[in-house]
């Protein structure tokens, strides 16, 4: 396959204002995930920059090329396309994974895990997923879960829904879905032509405009999920384990 690794990112996030700029160890987060995708060295990195802010604090960076996008664009997907459409006009590259901005932790080998399930040749969509680690987790609503069997010992299995409630129900274990996609570019350019689906609107969750679509979504398992940054309380525990790495290195 020959992917191309996305990260949209504006400054007008909802809960936490600014985020992608936000100081982590004296850099912006967006510079500690676009550093990580490089690190992945799966191919190029684009930030899909909706604000000049967000293009100067990647500009220079090795291995990573930013570009303005219409800060109006309704969502990351969007952002990502448009990115995607103005670097690879010709279509050299068949598949795109949209890493989103506030993962500055994201481990690099983890981004090539999104791809199995395109790599088996089923699926529209790869998406990453970590087991529930705890009853906090499990019902927190930020913290999407998502309905999905992995038989016998495969790492690869069908999503069926997502939600933002548990899912489902019964014994068993529990999914947290991890913000990172890997989409089949044609996949991609017809998504964002859909107008947002009834379950979407409801839910707060673009996945289920693909699902509602008839589009297959395939879920790879990793170990963690990384912590992501939605919130200061999230940004806090961000720069913690940033430090605590840093002693330990």
């Amino acid at each position: 396959m020959r992917p191309i690794i996305v990260i949209p990112s504006r400054i007008a996030s909802t809960r936490l204002p600014r985020k992608a700029l936000a100081e982590i160890d004296g850099e912006a987060m967006v510079v500690h995930v676009a550093r990580r995708a490089v690190a992945a060295g799966l191919g190029p990195v684009l930030v899909a920059a909706g604000d000049e802010e967000i293009r100067k604090a990647v500009a220079g960076m090795a291995g990573v090329e930013a570009l303005l996008t219409d800060p109006a664009l309704p969502s990351g997907s969007d952002r990502v396309q448009a990115a995607l459409k103005a670097y690879d006009p010709q279509g050299q590259y068949d598949c795109v994974i949209n890493l989103q901005g506030d993962l500055p932790l994201v481990e690099p080998t983890t981004l090539r895990q999104a791809l199995r399930p395109l790599e088996e040749g089923q699926f529209d969509i790869g998406t990453l997923v970590a087991p529930v680690q705890s009853l906090a987790e499990r019902d927190a609503d930020s913290v999407v879960k998502v309905a999905c069997t992995f038989r016998n010992d495969e790492d690869v299995a069908r999503a069926l829904y997502f939600s933002r409630s548990v899912i489902p129900w019964g014994e068993g274990a529990y999914w947290h879905h991890v913000g990172v996609y890997a989409w089949r570019c044609e996949a991609l350019a017809r998504f964002v032509t859909l107008p947002p689906s009834g379950l979407e609107v409801r839910e707060k969750l673009e996945q289920l405009r693909a699902l509602e679509a008839g589009m297959t979504i395939g879920c790879a398992r990793i170990e963690t999920a990384p912590l992501g940054v939605d919130t200061p309380e999230d940004l806090a525990r961000v720069r913690a384990s940033v430090r605590e790495q840093a002693l330990c290195q």
